[in-house]
């Protein structure tokens, strides 16, 4: 077990984020979180899971459209955290994809990126309070409009 936690000890931050991973409120969100003290980010992309291709071709097309997100999401994340963020892909389930995350790599505090209310499923699943009840900090961040 690592020792206990020093002020210099940076906090783990969880950012889960699809559609809205490279989104201005979330950068702001993490450049925010980023100057209140030392955090190292890890953006996690949960597989989207589509129908038909989840049968044709069950690991390619999830895989490849969670990356792109990634791959287009972590430099602009980078930046606003002002160090490297890593991106790493999860369940097709968000509360299983995060609560994997959790408990593989022990996060601190977690930042849940969500569609408009009206569009978002992760809201009506309720992600972020059940991300809570994992023990964590929770910051929610939505778009203004959409």
């Amino acid at each position: 077990m690592e020792s206990s936690q020093t002020p210099q000890t940076p906090a783990r931050v969880l950012v889960v984020a699809h559609k809205t991973a490279a989104t201005k409120p979330l950068l702001d969100a993490v450049r925010e979180r980023a100057q209140r003290g030392p955090a190292t980010f890890t953006l996690l992309v949960p597989n989207p899971a589509h129908g038909l291709h989840k049968v044709v071709d069950p690991e390619d097309q999830q895989a490849s459209e969670a990356q792109t997100v990634i791959n287009e999401a972590v430099p602009a994340l980078s930046e606003a955290a002002g160090a490297p963020v890593e991106g790493i892909v999860g369940d097709a389930d968000p509360v299983a994809a995060v609560h994997d995350a959790i408990n593989l790599r022990g996060f601190d505090e977690v930042i849940v990126s969500t569609l408009p209310v009206r569009l978002s499923r992760w809201l009506k699943l309720d992600l972020p309070s059940k991300v809570a009840g994992m023990g964590l900090p929770v910051t929610t961040v939505t778009p203004d409009h959409g």
